[in-house]
């Protein structure tokens, strides 16, 4: 018999499946993550600069999705850590530049093996991979929508 709050019912939510597979991910990441000292944000923003090398926080966090106040303490640590420069912009010293240093680029060199590792995890196909990666996305952009 339906129900006028069917649409409250766990299994008819498509963001709880989401949800907890974005949970279970992020679970599988961080023995491998602990192995190189980073938390999984440290990591896809070193996944950001290894791919960019440099950029500001503005960009970053347009990027990555991510406000200043998140961006802030983990951009001291990945500094503290001696992967990454923090500058103040000579053009406008409101904004700060940021570069990956040498270390921060070997760093990428212990990394290389995550993403297979999380693959065997994830146990997909490489078109359901492409698929679920496409689909992924399109909800990010639909979403992101309102907002701007």
């Amino acid at each position: 018999m339906k129900s006028e709050f069917d649409s409250l019912l766990l299994k008819n939510q498509l963001c709880f499946p989401i949800y907890l597979c974005s949970k279970e991910i992020i679970r599988k990441y961080t023995p491998l993550l602990d192995e190189i000292d980073l938390t999984y944000t440290q990591y896809i923003v070193m996944m950001y600069f290894w791919e960019k090398g440099k950029s500001n926080v503005k960009e970053l966090g347009k990027t990555l999705l991510l406000d200043s106040s998140t961006l802030t303490p983990l951009l001291k640590k990945l500094e503290k850590k001696g992967y990454i420069t923090r500058v103040r912009s000579p053009i406008d010293e409101r904004n700060l530049d940021l570069s990956i240093t040498d270390k921060g680029m070997d760093l990428r060199n212990k990394a290389v093996t995550i993403p297979k590792k999380i693959g065997k995890c994830i146990n997909l196909t490489k078109e359901e991979a492409q698929i679920l990666y496409k689909l992924s996305y399109k909800v990010l952009l639909n979403t992101s929508k309102e907002e701007q």
